[in-house]
């Protein structure tokens, strides 16, 4: 109905598949790793900052190549996994899943963060001082005032992650409905004759999703804005 062909939607499918899977992943890790990086002070948080954010300052392909060098079928922790739990990332859609929550994480991360330190801790305090235990008091107070930030953040990897191209053809090449996601579509459509009408069709999909995409974390954002404002 759109005009778009099959091939066309296999990859739009298998991109929504890749990217969901991709924040639902990560999003544990990067709340982890955004509330450590945004209360706890101790040797090598600068270091470990600055390991979460190389992603998005590093080639995309040299992420790709680290990870085939871990994740691959012969590498220390790709080798573990298959033979572990039957788990193999190497030129499988779950390794296009990898390699975008990797090169979604930085964001998701730095999202989470601010929200975090924007909070009011005398809300937390207050919980703490009836008595709370630290985990009740981040399930009930810190978790819900976050959010608003936390889906921002979940919005801005799932973006990145559907947009994801150097790393995933890297470690999973570009194989049509495995790992062929958009970028790599509109990638290969650009070097056959003929393809320039599939290409332009695909991108203008890449751009409505990703548009949707930011509006919706916009819209989180000025949310947590006033929510933040109204405990303050």
């Amino acid at each position: 109905m759109t005009g778009l062909s099959d091939e066309d939607w296999t990859a739009i499918l298998l991109s929504l598949r890749v990217a969901s899977v991709a924040t639902l992943a990560s999003l544990p890790v990067g709340l982890v790793l955004a509330y450590i990086l945004a209360r706890c002070r101790f040797p090598g948080r600068t270091l470990l900052d600055g390991l979460i954010h190389l992603p998005l300052v590093m080639p995309p392909v040299v992420t790709g190549y680290l990870l085939l060098l871990s994740f691959g079928r012969k590498g220390p922790i790709g080798a573990f996994l298959d033979q572990c739990c039957g788990l193999v990332f190497s030129f499988r859609w779950t390794g296009a899943a990898l390699a975008a929550a990797v090169m979604g994480l930085p964001l998701m991360v730095r999202a989470i963060r601010l929200t975090l330190e924007s909070l009011d801790r005398r809300l937390e305090q207050a919980a703490g001082t009836l008595g709370a235990r630290p985990l009740f008091v981040f399930a009930t107070v810190t978790l819900p005032l976050a959010l608003p930030g936390i889906l921002a953040g979940s919005i801005l990897s799932f973006a990145k992650a559907l947009g994801e191209f150097g790393a995933t053809i890297t470690f999973v090449s570009n194989i049509p409905g495995e790992t062929r996601t958009i970028p790599a579509a509109i990638y290969t459509f650009t070097q056959v004759p003929g393809g320039d009408a599939n290409a332009l069709r695909l991108t203008a999909v890449s751009i409505v999703i990703s548009l949707l995409a930011l509006v919706a974390s916009e819209v989180l954002a000025r949310r947590l804005n006033r929510q933040v404002a109204s405990f303050s």
